[in-house]
């Protein structure tokens, strides 16, 4: 995403970060543009070079105690140099009391002020992991995604393949579903991506011909897991007789997803949609991709073996 409404962070985690607006409405609109916070250091005394205003700022005992041992007009002065930047929102950290030329200074910038009760550090702890997932690429497939012996599948092909009816082969003989037709998929770091599935969508699934499926209700709770890391992708096609498919394991083929390259598994399937009793072939070979997937860890390498 490109950034964070201040109203947003406020409506979503005040109250796990304890937050409270000080300066009202002013600045909620502001977009945060960055997964960064800081102090503002040495700004405010006076030194604005390589200053990142882009980013939150946190006022800690530290930098109160600073401002509070200036005169008047020196804290004033302090707080214009450091309030004349295009900030995002100052946060002032263990419940301490601001400066009160700084909330003057800041409505008339439109600089919204919070103040958290958490100790500095705490405070960044907490922060953190929420900018971080708010920050994060992501992007949403249409597909389905399973656990397979620990490994999460990613099932993708055509409309009406069959992706539905794959994994609930595959739950049917003891692995969890993820999600189902619409897969929301984040990355986190470099070589992280993480499924999961729409909040309303949960653990249902459809079938064509079935209709709506509580997993959950069916299998229970242990058939169904909330987000699972996407590690192999499964492409379902339609049986072209003309084309020569990968019988060895041995191509490597691989796809890229929000930049990150993943082994690629295609099963071919035969256009027929008699689900039950037409599925074992397929779901033996999703087992396969998952168990193939493992044994190529390190010290496994089954070809290697041979």
């Amino acid at each position: 995403m490109t950034g964070l409404r201040v109203r947003d962070l406020l409506e979503r985690k005040g109250d796990p970060l304890q937050l409270e607006a000080l300066t009202g409405e002013v600045g909620l609109e502001r977009i945060i543009p960055t997964p960064e916070a800081s102090s503002p250091g040495l700004v405010l005394a006076g030194y604005t070079k390589r200053f990142a205003a882009h980013r939150m700022h946190v006022l800690g005992e530290t930098e109160i105690t600073y401002l509070a041992s200036l005169g008047a007009a020196e804290r004033r002065a302090s707080l214009e140099t450091f309030l004349r930047f295009d900030l995002p929102c100052v946060v002032i950290s263990k419940g301490q009391d601001p400066p009160p030329e700084l909330l003057e200074l800041a409505r008339a910038q439109g600089v919204p002020v919070i103040r958290t009760k958490l100790k500095t550090a705490e405070f960044y702890r907490r922060l953190k992991p929420f900018l971080d997932e708010a920050f994060a690429p992501n992007t949403t497939v249409h597909a389905s995604l399973a656990d397979v012996f620990g490994v999460g599948l990613l099932f993708l092909g055509r409309s009406g393949i069959g992706k539905s009816e794959c994994v609930l082969d595959l739950v049917e003989r003891g692995h969890r579903l993820v999600a189902d037709d619409i897969v929301h998929v984040t990355r986190h770091g470099n070589d992280v991506l993480i499924g999961r599935g729409h909040e309303l969508a949960r653990h249902y699934m459809e079938i064509r011909g079935v209709g709506l499926i509580d997993i959950r209700a069916l299998f229970g709770v242990r058939a169904v897991r909330q987000q699972k890391r996407i590690e192999v992708v499964v492409q379902l096609d339609d049986w072209d007789a003309t084309r020569e498919y990968d019988r060895t394991g041995l191509d490597g083929q691989t796809t890229q997803l929000l930049d990150i390259a993943l082994p690629l598994v295609t099963v071919p399937l035969n256009p027929v949609r008699s689900y039950r009793p037409r599925r074992a072939d397929d779901a033996a070979a999703r087992h396969r991709a998952a168990a193939r997937h493992r044994a190529a860890q390190p010290g496994q390498e089954s070809h290697g073996n041979l």
